[in-house]
């Protein structure tokens, strides 16, 4: 029986985790999975260690404050999985926390693949030798990643993005907003404010201010945001209620593909939700905040060696998305953009061609081209060790 070790660390990984283990069980039916998932890896059968709440931290300040108990659940994870060594290991983005395992599992002979290149070609390129050390494979979901780790001999397979192949090509807008109850005619804004509870901290006042700023100027706009868990809605409608307490605005429990479809316009925090947006051929605005520590270490020492933050940016080659970073993250700012983008319907749908263009260049069946490598990998350990 095939034991396969797993982790991820945040919603996109829960997501392409379980993309993967479905795929995998499609091939090998009774595969087993343990390791640390989310909602939807649970439903795929993983046996989850640890909440994966407890591993989503993000930024340099947020990791030091949570710095020992991410280390003493590593050190965990390392120990169960040596006393119970799994036929291969996957770790799924995180690099920070998951190279380290990684590294230390490979040591004792456990093969590992590392899902979702770390962003070495944007910034601290240094960590490629880290990652040449820790992985067997690396599955990669951008082709200009695997030619960057070719050319520094890392063993990488380019496998396409999951929600590309997941995210139909035409979405019904009309059909959406009837779902959520709102008013065909009306013009919509998405809020996306982050899945994680740092990013709901540090972006959902602003948010909702650039709401009020856009409301202002547009009377009959209407706004909806998803949120992933009960504990990011509660903090987020704590700052509503601070803040904006009439704004008419829906709040939903997860549905984000839901509320992006049935928007004119969006407003995201970048991480996945960028991809997603570009996917679902709706404009978008994004802004980010990091605690100023962390922004003045990475500004201060040039760790950053691209020109976009964005996925939807890098992924598209331009800014089609306008980034507001840090303290050009502001109401003003980004309702402007918003403002810009319900007023030039030309505009946005050139926007939407380019992203419905670049959509269907990375439809390739990721999941099960990800299981085939994966279980390449196997097969290839059994011949060596004379096992198969």
């Amino acid at each position: 029986m095939l034991r396969i070790g797993i982790v991820a660390n945040e919603a996109s990984g829960d997501l392409l985790g379980a993309g993967l283990m479905r795929a995998l069980r499609e091939r090998v039916p009774d595969v087993l999975f343990e390791g640390v998932g989310g909602p939807r890896m649970l439903e795929q059968g993983c046996r989850s260690l640890f909440p994966m709440e407890r591993l989503s931290v993000m930024g340099l300040v947020e990791v030091l404050r949570h710095l020992p108990e991410l280390l003493s659940i590593r050190r965990r994870l390392v120990n169960h999985f040596l006393a119970r060594p799994p036929d291969l290991f996957i770790g799924i983005d995180a690099p920070d926390f998951n190279l380290g395992l990684e590294t230390r599992l490979r040591r004792a002979g456990i093969p590992t693949v590392h899902y979702v290149s770390p962003t070495v070609w944007a910034w601290r390129p240094g960590r490629v030798h880290k990652i040449r050390e820790a992985v067997d494979l690396l599955l990669s979901l951008f082709p200009f990643e695997a030619g960057f780790l070719e050319r520094h001999q890392v063993p990488v397979r380019y496998v396409g993005h999951p929600l590309a192949d997941e995210i139909p090509l035409d979405n019904d807008r009309a059909g959406a907003r009837e779902r959520l109850g709102l008013d065909p005619g009306a013009e919509v804004v998405a809020i996306l404010p982050g899945s994680r509870m740092s990013e709901i901290r540090g972006l959902s006042g602003t948010f909702i201010r650039t709401a009020l700023w856009c409301l202002e100027r547009r009377p009959g706009l209407r706004f909806v945001t998803p949120l992933v868990n009960p504990d990011t809605r509660r903090a987020f409608e704590r700052q509503l209620h601070a803040l904006a307490p009439d704004l008419p605005i829906l709040l939903l429990d997860g549905g984000a593909r839901e509320a992006i479809v049935a928007a004119d316009a969006v407003l995201t925090a970048s991480g996945t939700a960028t991809l997603e947006t570009l996917l679902l051929s709706r404009p978008m605005v994004v802004g980010y905040r990091v605690q100023r520590l962390t922004y003045w270490i990475v500004k201060g020492l040039d760790l950053v060696k691209v020109p976009h933050i964005a996925m939807a940016n890098l992924v598209a080659g331009e800014g089609l998305a306008p980034e507001f970073i840090q303290d050009e993250c502001r109401p003003e700012r980004l309702g402007e953009a918003l403002m810009a983008f319900l007023d030039d319907p030309g505009r946005v749908a050139a926007i939407r061609e380019a992203y419905r263009r670049i959509h269907r260049d990375m439809r390739r069946d990721s999941s099960r081209k990800a299981a085939q490598a994966v279980l390449a990998l196997v097969d290839d350990r059994l011949r060596l060790t004379g096992d198969g």
